[in-house]
């Protein structure tokens, strides 16, 4: 359903159900006040009657005692007029006696011939007082009352309803106009929905999807860079590959194996150019990495030195006390991958006579926790340019053979998990890189 169908129905029916309980309200008090108002003036009818006959002159009342007077009959009403000694003195139907005749005083209801009277009984001075009206008459009355009342009703009723039909459809054209829009972009623009003219209601809409532009264009500009930078990037050891294998097969002994084990340096530097680009797509494209595996901050540490340093270079690394109880909350892979490219990259660009240090910082706060993981090492005074593209992919300071996305791996991991990567350049040279990563908030223990 339509949300224009979905509207009209709901404030259509609902508009008609007010409407028709306020009719219904407005008929009943409307058919209540008619009888009122028609007893009333049955009564006085009585009243009037009884204050005419008061009036008579004495030779009429003579005349009175020999025959009864009669009133001219109106349709739908009846008047009968009773002495004291209970003699018909004047009457307007000869007829109705048994309509007419005296009772209780009061309103009641009386029926004759099919037909049903509202009579009406008063006593003056000894006289009583009968007059009736004909129920048929009343309801005539109360149904040409009500028609006129219904009529201006359903006439504002419709009137309403098209207003409402109308003011709905006004108030879809932005709408309209969003869809139209959008039907008639280009399926590859991905450029932002203007908001000029747009309602207020309109506006987080369009926002929203001008957000969700924007992120479906990083999105398609960060896959054409990861082909583009990969194809570059893997065509460079493909190509020497190639080229020491054609000239394996062209020499003999000594230079042959030289160029077969040049091949197989070509090789493990596309797989590790391979393994690392097929990480960072991992990361920055959400994939699930969960392992249901608890991820403390010892176990991270401990690892990620096993992967990154040989055993000549683990005497290299000198990492202070960690909290052996705190978890991070991330999966322990990419935690071990983030701390491992920096413990990575600081063996392989630090001086080779100083150790890299690794230290741990823990901050708790009420709301959430981090860890803080550092890895510093001395060298040459790093310049702005340099510190500013650490981040960058396959940007490499030197060509010692890395593949220039150690450290863009590191700053998406830490992106995804809210934490961050930070640089500093130490007074006496080198770099120190802070990682920032989520800990869940739990009581820990130093060792």
């Amino acid at each position: 359903m339509s949300l224009r169908t979905r509207l009209l129905l709901t404030l259509g029916l609902t508009l008609t159900l007010l409407w028709g309980l306020a009719a219904t309200w407005l008929l009943r008090d409307l058919h209540t006040q008619v009888e009122l108002t028609l007893d009333k003036r049955l009564a006085q009818s009585a009243r009037m009657v009884a204050g005419l006959m008061e009036q008579l002159p004495p030779e009429v009342w003579g005349r009175i005692d020999h025959d009864a007077l009669t009133i001219p009959p109106i349709e739908g009403l009846a008047c009968q007029i009773h002495s004291p000694r209970g003699e018909v003195i004047a009457r307007s139907h000869a007829e109705m006696d048994d309509i007419l005749a005296p009772g209780e005083q009061g309103y009641t209801y009386r029926k004759e011939a099919g037909t049903t009277w509202r009579v009406y009984t008063y006593e003056r001075n000894g006289m009583i007082i009968t007059t009736a009206d004909r129920m048929d008459e009343r309801d005539i009355l109360l149904r040409d009352v009500i028609k006129v009342a219904v009529v201006p009703f359903l006439t504002a009723l419709v009137g309403s309803m098209g207003a409402l039909w109308l003011g709905v459809l006004r108030g879809l054209k932005p709408l309209g106009r969003l869809r139209n829009t959008l039907a008639r972009r280009h399926p590859e623009a991905l450029t932002t929905v203007s908001l000029e003219g747009a309602p207020s209601e309109l506006r987080p809409l369009i926002l929203t999807l001008n957000s969700l532009l924007l992120r479906v264009h990083k999105a398609m500009v960060r896959e054409q860079r990861f082909t583009s930078d990969a194809a570059h990037e893997l065509r460079t050891p493909l190509t020497a590959i190639k080229t020491h294998l054609q000239v394996a097969r062209r020499v003999e002994g000594e230079a042959a194996e030289r160029a077969l084990s040049y091949a197989e340096e070509g090789v493990a530097r596309m797989v590790r150019i391979l393994e690392q680009l097929l990480l960072l797509a991992r990361v920055e494209g959400r994939t699930a990495f969960e392992d249901g595996e608890a991820c403390t901050l010892e176990d991270v540490i401990s690892l990620a030195i096993q992967d990154a340093a040989t055993h000549a270079e683990t005497n290299r690394i000198d990492f202070s006390p960690v909290f052996s109880s705190a978890e991070l909350e991330m999966p322990r892979e990419l935690a071990v991958a983030a701390l491992r490219n920096l413990i990575d990259n600081a063996l392989r660009h630090g001086d080779l006579t100083e150790p890299v240090k690794v230290t741990v910082e823990l901050q708790t706060h009420p709301s959430r926790s981090w860890a803080t993981l550092k890895v510093s090492n001395y060298g040459a005074v790093l310049n702005d340019e340099t510190l500013a593209n650490l981040t960058e992919r396959f940007w490499r300071s030197s060509r010692d053979g890395g593949s220039g996305l150690g450290l863009a791996i590191v700053a998406a991991i830490a992106e995804r998990f809210e934490g961050a990567l930070h640089f500093k350049r130490p007074v006496r040279g080198g770099l120190e890189a802070s990682l920032i990563l989520p800990v869940r908030p739990l009581s820990v223990t130093v060792r």
